[in-house]
C-alpha cells in the first residue's frame, strides 16, 4: 500500500504542477489534486507514527492534527481570496463533522472489527467533551443568535471578539494537558502501546518529512480551489456540498489515514485524540484564525453558520459525547457514527 501511493506522488505531483501550467480540463485536475493530496497524506500518517512512539500518543495526535489543518487552512486562506466565504464556512462544517463522524466512525469500525472491544483514555475523553460542548455549541451557536439583529459590521466585531477568546482558551487547554497537567491522566496502556515499538523514522526525518509534505499539499491545494466553480457546475454540486464534503475530505485525508491506522493497531488513544483534537483544533483555532485573516482581505468573514450547519455540527458533538464517555469502542458504535454521516451528506447534497 506505502508502494501504490509513492508511486501516486510520483505521478500525481508532476501532474498536477504540468496540468496547471497547460490549463488541462478542470474536471481532470480536479481528480488529479483530491488523489494526489490523499497520497501525500499517507506519508503524513507515517511521519506521525513514528512521533507518536517517539514523543507519546498526546503529542503524536496533537502533531497530526496541526499538519493536517495546516492543509485545510492553506485551502481556506486561498478560498478567501477567492471570495468563496461560503465554501470557507462549509468546510468548517465538514471538517467537524467528518472528524467526529466519518474519522471517529470509520477509527471505531475498522478497529471494532479486528479487536472485540477497544478501549481509550476516558479521563481524556470527559475533557475533550466540555471543549466540544464550549466550541460549537458556545462558539459557533452563539454568534447565530445574536448576529440577527445586528449590522454587518457588528457581526464582524462579534466574531472577531469570540475568535481571540477561542483561540486563547484552545492555548489554555494545550498548556493544561502538555504542561501543568501531563500524565497525571495518563491510563497504563498509552505507555505499553507504544514502550517496545521502534519508530520507522527519527523524530528529526519525521518532523522534515511532514513540512515536506505539508508544503506540497499546500501547492497542490491552491490549484485545487480554482477548480470547484467549473467541477461544481459540471456535475451539479452546490457550493455548500463542495465545502462540507469534498473540501473536508480532501482536507483533512492526512488525519482520516492516520486515525484509521492507529485504530486498527488497536492504538485508540491517538486514534481519538486525532479525531476529537482535530475537531477542536479546527473550531477554536482554525476557524478563529480565519476570521482574524479575512480582515486583511477584501472581504471579512463573520463566524456565523447556516442553520443547517449548526444543526448538523451540534448533533455530531452531542452523538459522539454519548458514544466515548465511557472510554470504549466497538464496530457498531463506529457504524453508528457513520451512518449519521452518510444521512447528513444526503441531507446536504440535496439542499
Amino acid at each position: 500500500m506505502n508502494k501504490i501511493f509513492l508511486i501516486m506522488i510520483a505521478i500525481g505531483f508532476p501532474l498536477s504542477v504540468i496540468g496547471s501550467l497547460l490549463h488541462f480540463p478542470s474536471v481532470v485536475m480536479f481528480g488529479v489534486y483530491c488523489l494526489t493530496i490523499i497520497a501525500i497524506a499517507s506519508i503524513m500518517g507515517r511521519a506521525t507514527e513514528s512521533l507518536t512512539i517517539v514523543a507519546g500518543p498526546r503529542i503524536g495526535g496533537l502533531l497530526n492534527a496541526t499538519f493536517g489543518n495546516a492543509v485545510e487552512l492553506i485551502i481556506s486562506i486561498f478560498a478567501l481570496k477567492a471570495g468563496l466565504i461560503g465554501v470557507v464556512l462549509a468546510s468548517l462544517t465538514g471538517s467537524v463533522i467528518g472528524n467526529l463522524l466519518l474519522v471517529g466512525g470509520l477509527s471505531f469500525f475498522i478497529g471494532g472489527f479486528k479487536f472485540k472491544r477497544q478501549t481509550f483514555n476516558v479521563y481524556d475523553a470527559r475533557h475533550n467533551s466540555g471543549l466540544l460542548m464550549f466550541a460549537v455549541i458556545v462558539g459557533f451557536v452563539i454568534p447565530e443568535i445574536f448576529s440577527q439583529g445586528m449590522s454587518n459590521t457588528k457581526t464582524i466585531s462579534l466574531s472577531v471578539g469570540i475568535s481571540v477568546i477561542m483561540i486563547a482558551l484552545y492555548l489554555a487547554a494545550l498548556f493544561f494537558k502538555l504542561v501543568t497537567h501531563r500524565g497525571v491522566y495518563q491510563s497504563k496502556n498509552q505507555v505499553e502501546n507504544i514502550k517496545d515499538e521502534v519508530p520507522e523514522w527519527s523524530k528529526t526525518k519525521a518532523i522534515i518529512i511532514l513540512a515536506l509534505a505539508t508544503l506540497a499539499v499546500a501547492y497542490t491545494s491552491e490549484r485545487l480551489v480554482h477548480t470547484f466553480e467549473s467541477v461544481g457546475q459540471r456535475f451539479g454540486w452546490s457550493e455548500l456540498f463542495i465545502g462540507v464534503i469534498i473540501v473536508a475530505i480532501v482536507g483533512n485525508a492526512a488525519e482520516h489515514a492516520s486515525a484509521i491506522l492507529m485504530a486498527y493497531k488497536n492504538k485508540m488513544d491517538v486514534a481519538v485524540e486525532i479525531a476529537i483534537g482535530s475537531t477542536l483544533q479546527v473550531s477554536m483555532f482554525v476557524a478563529p484564525i480565519l476570521v482574524i485573516v479575512s480582515l486583511f482581505l477584501p472581504t471579512s468573514m463573520p463566524l456565523v453558520f447556516t442553520m443547517s450547519e449548526i444543526v448538523a455540527m451540534v448533533t455530531a458533538v452531542l452523538l459522539t459525547i454519548v458514544i466515548v464517555n465511557d472510554g470504549e469502542s466497538n464496530w457498531f458504535e463506529g457504524a453508528t457514527l457513520l451512518a449519521a454521516y452518510f444521512i447528513m451528506a444526503i441531507g446536504f447534497y440535496l439542499l
